[in-house]
């Protein structure tokens, strides 16, 4: 009903999204008249807004615009270190936390190594620890924490991994361990999302609506923006990329089985006993950090493990190209630290299988947001939405009420 307090409600939040998000994006700020016009809402609605966000410190005046004829206008600026937000990557063998400011700038991150697919008690405690750490270490308010999982995710039971691919998790409630112990609004997301979000906010993913981020870890997947937005597919399976299927005749059939870091590691230490005279790099334990050190160096054994990933990396590309086409592929994960030597191996395959015009050809780029790209997805995914909500970007957030009335926005 037009007239109904739901309605009258939703256009104050959208009214107020609109002004929040003009100013937001803008760091040279506007004065009301300005925001008047470019929204087209009338004067009064956008004082009462301005009052409003004013009173919530998301927003100052900043200092008088020189008259140019008219009145001078009281320049608005968006406070972006008034709140902070915190985001996580529940990697399969580590956990990365950062916090960020409200323009996704990283003030402090946390890593540590750890084995998460067989131990959920410990990776949940881990990421506890780092959690709080980093909450009692910020200068301002916490908002809420976004959170990679290397799983896809179903929206109806966002706590719950896929156990498919962490068999040990079954039974977590992912949701009730990180939420509780922090009393915060909690989003969760697969990890390579948040790192297509990552990309699309604030790296080379900036101004295109339909691109790729492949994650090349433990395991490989893709994350898919689509006209703009995350494509998750009816079941949340979207960009499961490392399940494609390149052999089905041999036992490493899929692409997690022939380029994930573990497989890897083995495919170099298998090739390094075979030879006469064993490469200093390949001594036990083995890494996949040694392994890309060695290939960059131009040690032959080293570059073919590498180059071989690549060419595998290529295929599965290829098909990802020919299915849907993206404008480029971006890629992450601790691979893409070996640079052209992966890199070289990687794009000629991909053009050798790609059906493409000379127009537009196949673009493959590296992440410039580094290892930190999840993480930095998973605040950003908060931001997204308090910046569509600015009734969750409250002085008062972290109080029992608010906290109940956002973590219900998130759960839905």
């Amino acid at each position: 009903m037009e007239g109904s307090p739901a309605h009258r409600n939703d256009i104050r939040r959208h009214n107020s999204a609109l002004v929040l998000r003009m100013l937001w994006s803008d760091e040279n700020g506007a004065s009301r008249s300005d925001i008047a016009r470019t929204t087209k809402l009338s004067k009064a609605t956008v004082s009462a807004i301005v009052n409003d966000l004013m009173a919530s410190g998301l927003i100052d005046e900043t200092h008088q615009r020189a008259p140019s004829g008219g009145r001078p206008g009281t320049i608005l600026k968006f406070q972006y270190d008034c709140y902070s937000i915190i985001g996580v990557e529940m990697g399969a063998s580590h956990v990365s936390v950062v916090r960020t400011n409200l323009a996704g700038k990283i003030s402090e991150s946390k890593h540590e190594n750890h084995r998460l697919r067989g131990d959920p008690v410990g990776g949940i405690e881990l990421t506890n620890r780092l959690t709080a750490e980093l909450i009692e270490t910020a200068q301002s308010p916490v908002i809420g924490i976004g959170v990679g999982v290397p799983t896809p995710l179903h929206s109806e039971t966002p706590g719950q991994l896929s156990a498919t691919v962490l068999p040990e998790w079954r039974t977590i409630d992912l949701r009730a361990a990180l939420e509780t112990p922090h009393q915060l609004p909690l989003k969760i997301e697969n990890d390579a999302n948040l790192g297509a979000l990552a990309e699309h906010w604030w790296g080379s993913g900036q101004g295109v609506t339909d691109f790729t981020y492949v994650k090349v870890s433990t395991g490989v997947g893709a994350g898919l923006i689509i006209g703009g937005d995350i494509y998750r597919g009816p079941g949340g399976i979207a960009g499961e990329l490392g399940h494609m299927i390149v052999d089905a005749s041999g036992d490493a059939c899929q692409i997690n089985d022939l380029v994930g870091s573990e497989q890897i590691v083995d495919q170099a230490l298998a090739l390094a006993r075979m030879t006469k005279q064993r490469p200093s790099w390949s001594t036990e334990p083995l890494t996949l950090p040694r392994i890309i050190d060695a290939a960059k160096q131009g040690e032959p054994l080293a570059v073919e493990v590498v180059q071989q990933a690549g060419r595998w990396l290529g295929i599965a590309l290829a098909n990802l190209y020919n299915l849907i086409n993206p404008s480029r592929v971006i890629l992450g994960g601790p691979l893409t630290e070996a640079g052209d030597v992966l890199m070289s191996a990687l794009s000629q395959t991909l053009k050798q299988h790609t059906l493409h015009t000379p127009q537009v050809p196949p673009e493959v780029r590296v992440t410039s947001l580094g290892q930190e790209a999840i993480a930095l997805g998973g605040a950003t995914a908060l931001l997204q939405e308090v910046l569509t909500d600015p009734r969750l970007l409250r002085r008062d957030f972290n109080t029992a009420q608010s906290t109940a009335t956002a973590a219900a926005y998130f759960h839905t």
